[in-house]
């Protein structure tokens, strides 16, 4: 590739919505341009490293797996099966054809390949089975950002095992867990691998691959001691301690007129919030329930899912919260109900005593209140944990930080199987149904975190197996023809070679080269200039860039 002859428009200045430091360089570099809300155009810089990094996948993922390449138009009726076409809600893109048959966008492939599951398996010899595919997905995005992190349109290798039995599904997953991390290996990548939320796929176990960084949407609680790691979805910890009365006095009502906030009854009472109990109000599927926390914490979205069983919820409504608790929201707490509310209580309240709680009357809390004693919760892990917070496994301080999700694997368990009708004669001749597992990467993620871990001030250098092309070579004065002659020498040579080169053959000044050889994303530049007479070039290393000179016939 000669630079003169191919397409690729740098710019000077990144548009002014572009933020984070991959958004910024993709476009800078000439790697995409923008054609809607999330919606971009790959040019050909972008798509030589997105190929790039489908064949690794690829590669590796052949080691377990066979590749398919399914429809992205679903029928609306399969996902109606499993009952995702209502869950979805609005992420989901739907449309009708010409006939007025609903139909919709894949966003991922469990149905179908479970459809075709139910029509091709029969027996347990047949199985395990790993099928995957490297197919464009999509997703109604309500708030697009950063670039290529949060999208309408992307590119996913999506994999689904098929097994007889639990045991079955343990070797299909550590099969994944061992590819991915030569995938992300190969890649370049930093990464860590922490316990994660299935969502809305179901499942039980879950791990998600993550690259720490500042344009992360997802957030990381790691602890430097035990290399513990989690989601913040999943993540669980101890909070710091705080002290309680040793002797348990008498629950006691007191006035706090126009008080509703933690932090303003903190403020009146003299004490600190964790001595609070903060108390949260929900509509679970039609039934109050009342979800109790220390002042100083909040509560997990996610972790609240799974606490309600993966029924869908929402905040009461304070015409609930009055119906119910006998008060407006300000004043809620877990004694004296209007009618009967469900209790739960966080894992961080256990053990408590003398906790300060409202009254249900409003203008009122009630101070010496102590769970499992004065009421009876349903003990559950709802808290969010923050930085500072205890590790589980071993007491040291745990930080919390943002990170980018590059691939995430999980065990699905029976529910598109039940759902789709798969089902295989096992060894005694009776019906099973296999157990099934879902993995997933994002091919623009890889790329996007490969560049926020490598950049600076003057663009970004991706790993070589990744990068568009290994090498750039860059001669100073084409009308020199000592320099001329050189550059295409060493140009054939390393092609021949088999190496990715692109010669930067433009009639610019120097300067004009090397700032956009920096800005590109080639992590080695060989520059071709006085010394060519001499046969003498020198490499630079863009990820350091450090300089040294070597003879060519060296290269």
């Amino acid at each position: 590739m000669r630079w003169s002859q191919a397409f690729i428009p740098t710019l000077r200045e990144a548009p002014s919505d572009a933020e984070v430091a991959s958004h910024i360089f993709l476009l800078r570099a000439g790697y995409i341009r923008q054609l809607g809300a999330g919606i971009y155009s790959f040019l050909p810089l972008a798509w030589r490293s997105l190929l790039k990094i489908q064949n690794i996948v690829r590669e590796e993922m052949d080691t377990i797996g066979q590749e398919f390449h399914l429809p992205a138009i679903h029928p609306a009726e399969v996902w109606q099966a499993s009952g995702r076409y209502q869950l979805m809600g609005g992420n989901l893109f739907r449309l009708k054809d010409r006939f007025q048959r609903d139909l919709c966008l894949g966003m991922t492939e469990e149905e179908v390949m479970a459809v075709i599951a139910s029509k091709e398996l029969r027996s347990y010899k047949q199985l395990p089975q790993i099928w995957y595919q490297i197919q464009t997905k999509f997703r109604d995005e309500p708030r697009p950002r950063a670039g290529l992190l949060r999208v309408r349109e992307f590119i996913m290798k999506d994999a689904y095992s098929f097994d007889v039995d639990e045991a079955g599904l343990d070797l299909s997953y550590q099969k994944h867990d061992r590819v991915y991390r030569q995938i992300f290996d190969r890649c370049g990548l930093r990464y860590v691998s922490v316990e994660a939320h299935s969502g809305a796929m179901g499942g039980s176990q879950s791990q998600e691959f993550m690259v720490l960084g500042d344009a992360g949407e997802d957030m990381v609680a790691l602890c430097q001691n035990c290399q513990y790691a989690a989601n913040l979805e999943k993540a669980s910890g101890h909070p710091a301690a705080v002290e309680d009365p040793a002797t348990q006095a008498a629950p006691e009502e007191f006035p706090t007129p126009g008080l509703h906030t933690i932090a303003d009854l903190a403020q009146f009472t003299g004490e600190p919030s964790g001595r609070l109990a903060k108390s949260l109000v929900y509509n679970v599927e039609g039934e109050i329930v009342l979800v109790l926390v220390r002042g100083d914490d909040e509560a997990s979205e996610a972790k609240l899912g799974t606490a309600f069983g993966g029924r869908e919820f929402r905040p009461a409504h304070p015409e609930e919260i009055v119906e119910h608790m006998g008060t407006p929201p300000g004043s809620v707490g877990p004694l004296h109900f209007a009618k009967p509310v469900k209790i739960m209580a966080d894992q961080a309240l256990r053990g408590r005593s003398n906790l300060t709680v409202g009254a249900n009357r409003d203008g009122f809390h009630i101070r010496h209140v102590t769970p499992g004693v004065h009421f009876q919760p349903e003990w559950v892990d709802v808290r969010e944990l923050r930085t500072g917070d205890l590790c589980a496994n071993c007491s040291h301080p745990l930080q919390v930080s943002k990170a980018i999700e590059v691939g995430h694997i999980f065990k699905l368990g029976r529910k598109y199987s039940i759902a789709m009708g798969v089902k295989v004669l096992d060894a005694q001749g009776g019906e099973v149904i296999p157990i099934m597992g879902s993995y997933g990467i994002g091919m623009e993620r890889i790329l996007t975190a490969a560049i926020e871990q490598n950049h600076d001030k003057d663009g970004f250098w991706l790993p070589a197996a990744i990068a568009p092309f290994d090498t750039i070579i860059v001669p100073t004065n084409l009308g020199d023809t000592n320099i001329e002659v050189l550059s295409r020498q060493i140009y054939d040579r390393l092609r021949a070679a088999g190496r990715d080169v692109l010669l930067d053959d433009r009639d610019e000044r120097p300067g004009v080269k090397f700032k956009d050889a920096d800005l590109i994303g080639i992590p080695t530049r060989i520059t071709i200039g006085k010394k060519a007479a001499q046969g003498i070039v020198e490499i630079t290393d863009r990820a350091t860039k450090t300089m040294r000179e070597m003879p060519a016939s060296d290269l």
